[in-house]
């Protein structure tokens, strides 16, 4: 886990859990950067998941998380980007799933529904877990939009 590239972001509700990410992640190494917000004052959901999902899609970061009270509008907003694969995970074993089936490459966490611990565990387990291919990247393959 110690070469990956991690970009992290929240709204005010996932301040707190982002802070506390952020604390773990850089405890093990990774190279981390945090695009905030660094308040718990309101602010709007988008403009971080843009931020997250655009260092993932451009090659800045191997992988993103993304938190806010849901997780919906995140997950919504990081999937509007092509490259984009962000899932909303509520366990360890749907975050190792989105790894293992399709490939994600941002996790999005509903701060209000799940404990701090859990996310932890939810994000070590997504970084850690490869993608296992085979019949699962044809499907990949046809996830993105061709106009």
């Amino acid at each position: 886990m110690k070469d990956l590239k991690v970009v992290i972001g929240a709204d005010h509700a996932g301040f707190d859990y982002k802070n506390a990410l952020v604390s773990y992640l850089q405890s093990k190494g990774i190279a981390l950067q945090d695009v905030g917000t660094f308040s718990d004052q309101s602010v709007d959901y988008p403009d971080f998941a843009h931020l997250v999902a655009s260092a993932v899609e451009q090659g800045q970061a191997d992988y993103g998380i993304l938190l806010c009270g849901s997780g919906n509008g995140v997950a919504i907003t990081a999937n509007k980007h092509q490259q984009i694969r962000a899932a909303l995970c509520w366990s360890v074993q749907i975050a190792a799933l989105a790894r293992q089936h399709n490939d994600a490459n941002i996790i999005c966490l509903p701060a209000r529904f799940v404990t701090q611990q859990q996310a932890i565990e939810m994000v070590e387990i997504f970084l850690q877990t490869p993608f296992e291919g085979g019949r699962h990247l044809n499907r990949i393959r046809k996830i993105a939009c061709s106009y």
